[in-house]
């Protein structure tokens, strides 16, 4: 038992996520994850050791959506909430278009975590989108990641290179190498890593650099046994079997049953192409295929629309009328009942998917008294071992998939043997309650494990003591060479604008320089001391004219920090040749580098992963590199002063010119590029919040200002106290 009840935070940002009547089906990113993520709240808020529990999602306000998407906070159930978070455009975006919007994502939830009462005590992240910013701020907060990854990048790439796809298109498309990026660190910063099957852990996460020494925990998905249930024997016949029955010309044959929503992966083409191939299957059961929902074909998006077309065509072309029926409508609350039709009839649950990685259908199907037939994949092989109700097959063999329902509704006695055993296999494994059960014995392992070091961290996020910067609106925050300084004119003007401003606005400067070279340059250059100063490349905090050391900033990156260590498996490259001493720090190790002659960046990554050393490589100018804690940066600085000073990060202006600057840049920021930047930042012209200037140095910071004006206007006249949802 925990020292007090636990706050969880589930993040799950794609798809469509609402307490009731969820839509799955409605489009290929409201489907099983969605439906987990909902079931898994409702029962861990029910366990005497959890307090609340925040489910995190996307705030979505679009026509083409329900306004249920559009409400910022949602109740579930007692002691659990869907809290919604808007970034990005406001429409509904494809998960694969998420992932420019996550750093603002970050930042709003870093924001709502400030204004909250407590922390939560761990956070569980769900897919690669979410786990990225689960990351983050795990990284900036000290909370432990727990990461469920539902569907994985690299197994689905190579997938898809072996079927012939060419790979800029598969990119194009699906943002492989952000997603396989997110993935691996997610991977390696989790404190657990949470699976269905082992199969998962060993073919899939196998396929990742950082998987050896990860953390996984085998925990099948559990179903509502109260809602999933087998047919009563007096049961009468309701009025959807009624409905159901009208599609076929002979009724009282079982009825095979396929669910899924409309994608190719789920070969619902495969499994009728199957029946329609089989005269003998034909006259021995009905198929009914579930495809999500539609009103018009024509309505639906296009990879949608042509598995319905080609469904309806294929049903035609065997010419399967008054065999086969593809309803246009099945709410998620009517998928029970649809299972103890097919039950009565004696009919099977087929998944005719290509791939498996776990199948929450299947169980349902078995927990209703129907047997199964599904892909020799992980989770089919896994629930059929434990519940022995079914079979396996190749589901690119049609004659295999055939056989296969055959052989499971025609021996009247296997049948029967096959739905017994599922009934019971699901009670045995794949309850909530041992679900729940195995999930919280993993939880509370992790919080004693890390218990000690979240204590000696807690003092880190304690409320400040007033003084000049907890009374401040907004912050200017500035990198020193070649973005403020540069310009001695220029520089003026902004250093009188600045004192204009000096009550309501903090004046910081970002630097990879060390914090006694970044006070003499902007000595040399007469500018007043900043009142922070984030120096050597995000590794240092320091306050005012006395440069007050940030004790918990220091803390904080100390996390898995071996200086010496990596000092000495990095002298191995002849390539990298350290800079003066003066240079070096204690959280920072700084080399020179030739950028025609320097290792590849992702080769030393792999080559520190093997010592089992952990370290950030930020690659800046073109020719500095410098080796920092996982937990620094100049962004993560940044979002740590934020995060302290109850100074939320849309109210700092940010100004830079290099890759080492573009973690700042990004998410809400008020992010300003000068005019004189390097090409290694360009990029980011792609990113809606990010001002590039046509002015160089102090010039362009004054340019960004007056671009953001009227929001700074705002901030700098408002009492801080009215500024809280600015």
């Amino acid at each position: 038992m925990q020292e007090k009840p636990l706050y969880i935070w589930m993040i799950s940002l794609h798809g469509l996520i609402r307490a009731e009547h969820l839509e799955l089906g409605k489009d290929n990113d409201t489907g099983g994850q969605t439906k987990y993520v909902i079931e898994l709240a409702k029962q861990l808020a029910m366990h005497p050791d959890v307090e609340k529990i925040d489910v995190v999602t996307r705030l979505i306000e679009d026509a083409s959506v329900a306004e249920d998407y559009a409400k910022t906070e949602e109740s579930v159930s007692e002691g659990c909430r869907i809290v919604r978070m808007q970034f990005g455009p406001k429409r509904y975006l494809k998960k694969e278009s998420l992932w420019p919007h996550l750093d603002q994502a970050v930042d709003k939830c870093l924001n709502f975590l400030r204004q909250a009462e407590r922390l939560p005590d761990y956070i569980h992240t769900h897919y690669a989108d979410a786990g990225y910013v689960g990351e983050q701020l795990s990284l900036l907060l000290g909370i432990p990641l727990i990461h469920t990854g539902h569907s994985l990048g690299r197994p689905k790439l190579a997938r898809m290179l072996a079927n012939g796809r060419k790979a800029s298109a598969i990119e194009k498309q699906f943002n492989f190498a952000r997603r396989i990026t997110s993935e691996e660190g997610v991977i390696q910063h989790s404190s657990l890593v949470v699976t269905s099957t082992q199969q998962e852990i060993q073919e899939q996460y196998g396929m990742y650099q950082h998987a050896a020494d990860a953390r996984f925990k085998v925990i099948p998905p559990g179903i509502d046994t109260s809602q999933f249930s087998p047919p009563l024997r007096s049961q009468a016949t309701s009025k959807m079997q009624v409905e159901i029955e009208a599609y076929f010309a002979d009724a009282d044959k079982p009825l095979i049953v396929a669910i899924s929503r409309p994608d190719s992966r789920k070969n619902i083409h495969g499994l009728l192409k199957a029946y329609g191939e089989s005269k003998h299957l034909q006259a021995k059961a009905n198929l009914l295929i579930v495809a999500g929902s539609r009103e018009h074909v024509n309505q639906l998006e296009e990879g949608q629309k042509q598995i319905i077309t080609g469904l309806l065509v294929d049903v035609d072309f065997y010419n399967l009328w008054g065999k086969v029926a593809i309803p246009k409508h099945f709410s998620q609350d009517e998928i029970p009942e649809l299972y103890r039709i097919a039950a009565k009839k004696k009919g099977v649950f087929v998944n005719p998917a290509l791939t498996e990685p776990f199948g929450l259908t299947l169980i349902e199907a078995a927990a209703s008294g129907l047997p199964i037939v599904a892909p020799d994949d992980g989770g089919p092989r896994d629930i059929i071992g434990n519940c022995r109700n079914g079979l396996v097959v190749n589901t690119l063999d049609s004659d295999a998939i055939a056989g296969a329902l055959l052989f499971v509704i025609e021996d009247k006695k296997r049948w029967r043997q096959f739905a017994n055993n599922g009934i019971v296999g699901v009670w045995r494994h794949y309850s909530w309650t041992a679900h729940v059960e195995k999930y919280m014995k993993e939880v509370r392992r992790l919080l004693r494990k890390d218990l000690k070091r979240l204590r000696r961290q807690q003092a880190i996020y304690l409320p400040p003591e007033k003084n000049y910067i907890s009374s401040a609106n907004a912050a200017l925050i500035s990198d020193i060479d070649n973005t403020l300084v540069g310009d001695k004119r220029a520089l003026n003007l902004l250093g009188t604008w600045l004192g204009e401003q000096r009550v309501k606005l903090v004046f910081g400067v970002a630097t990879g320089r060390p914090v006694e070279s970044a006070v003499a340059i902007l000595k040399r250059n007469h500018v007043r001391t900043p009142d922070v100063i984030i120096s050597s490349v995000g590794t240092e905090i320091h306050y005012g004219s006395r440069l007050v050391p940030d004790l918990g900033w220091a803390a904080h990156i100390r996390y898995l920090w071996r200086r010496d260590a990596l000092a000495e498996a990095l002298s191995a490259f002849p390539q990298l040749t350290l800079q003066t001493p003066e240079n070096q720090r204690e959280f920072k190790i700084s080399y020179l580098v030739d950028p025609l002659n320097m290792p590849d960046i992702d080769s030393l990554k792999a080559y520190l992963h093997e010592k089992k050393l952990h370290a950030q490589l930020i690659y800046s100018h073109e020719e500095f590199l410098d080796i920092l804690p996982i937990r620094a940066s100049k962004g993560h600085a940044i979002r740590y002063f934020s995060y302290k000073w109850s100074l939320p990060v849309e109210h700092c202006l940010v100004a830079g010119d290099s890759g080492n600057d573009i973690e700042m840049l990004l998410g809400d920021t008020l992010a300003i590029v000068v005019g004189n930047h390097s090409q290694e930042i360009a990029h980011l012209r792609d990113e809606t919040q990010v001002y590039f200037a046509k002015a160089h140095y102090a010039a362009g910071i004054m340019e960004g200002i007056a671009h953001y004006q009227p929001k700074l206007a705002h901030l700098l006249a408002a009492p801080k106290e009215d500024l809280v949802h600015v």
